[in-house]
């Protein structure tokens, strides 16, 4: 039959992506707030960068970061979720095996560079507050571009060795994937063969990238917070304060939801409920794109009068 056809490689042609397991039933309804936070993420990301491109007093290393972290936003959840959706609502689980590698690839490279262009905002409030009189000659926009292509390049340097992990496994027929999208060991667990060298190396991306780019974050909010208390001025405390508060706020519902679903996928496979699993993977790719444009909207003066002004020019031009 076509849907167990292999290629001469051994590779499937397809696999089949189920959905949530155990809660087949209520697919309909979970895609109904799914989509409707997706459609919160376009439209929030896609207001913050308007605003920043088109505004050149917001053409600052904060919102510069700012608009490539909505960017990569976008990507991410429109990497899942329009297939997550199709497979709720239109049981459209099949996928190509290339397909499937492709946005495995496109999932976890997306994730590394959120992860990074964190870091850098880490770094440009380190600068901001610790180091204000150079912040512009430090940062420049020069320093930022280069700052984005290394973020780029390690990204897809640590995530592209998977293709190739994933390419010289046998899956033996093995099609069937309980899941909303592909991922690394969704994908490896296919396999009929040893995947331990995949669980170790997924493994050591996850510690090397994201926990390394968490310990630095923290790491730099010990300096900035030694910085603001020194500072003389109560109102300069708590502007420093606020400024940091909408990135430490972005940082945690990064962090949380990916650590959550990351420990109980690796440790807690026999006691944590197979469809736990899979909405926390949804979660963890999609609470981020809705909170952040969120976060900093409502956080941020600058963003916030601007959006405020761009929506009154559009009713009075209505």
């Amino acid at each position: 039959m076509q849907a167990f056809n292999v290629t001469e490689n051994n590779f499937p042609v397809t696999f089949f992506l189920t959905g949530i397991p155990g809660l087949e039933t209520s697919h309909i309804w979970i895609a109904i707030p799914f989509f409707i936070m997706y459609l919160v993420a376009l439209a929030g990301n896609a207001a913050l960068i308007l605003v920043i491109t088109m505004d050149n007093t917001l053409h600052e290393p904060m919102y510069l970061f700012l608009c490539l972290l909505s960017l990569t936003d976008l990507a991410l959840s429109s990497t899942t979720m329009p297939k997550t959706l199709a497979i709720l609502w239109m049981h459209a689980g099949e996928i190509s095996f290339n397909g499937c590698l492709a946005q495995m690839f496109c999932v976890h490279s997306i994730y590394a560079l959120e992860s990074s262009v964190l870091l850098a905002m880490a770094f440009d409030r380190y600068v901001a507050i610790c180091n204000p009189l150079r912040y512009t000659t430090i940062l420049n926009h020069s320093v930022i571009g280069r700052i984005s292509l290394a973020g780029i390049f390690r990204s897809i340097a640590i995530v592209s060795p998977f293709i190739y992990l994933l390419k010289r496994l046998p899956y033996c027929r093995h099609r069937v994937m309980a899941h909303t999208y592909c991922e690394h060991m969704g994908i490896a667990r296919l396999a009929c063969a040893n995947i331990t060298v995949n669980v170790v190396y997924g493994l050591t991306v996850a510690l090397l990238a994201m926990g390394l780019d968490s310990i630095l974050i923290a790491i730099s909010y010990v300096f900035i917070l030694q910085s603001v208390f020194r500072l003389p001025s109560r109102d300069a405390r708590s502007k420093a304060l606020s400024t940091c508060g909408s990135h430490l706020g972005v940082i945690l519902v990064f962090y949380i939801p990916a650590f959550f679903s990351f420990l109980t996928h690796r440790f807690g496979r026999h006691s944590v409920p197979k469809h736990v699993h899979i909405f926390l993977a949804n979660l963890y790719v999609l609470v981020p794109p809705v909170l952040n444009p969120i976060i900093y909207g409502a956080r941020t003066k600058e963003i916030r009068s601007r959006l405020l002004r761009m929506f009154c020019l559009r009713k009075e031009s209505v």
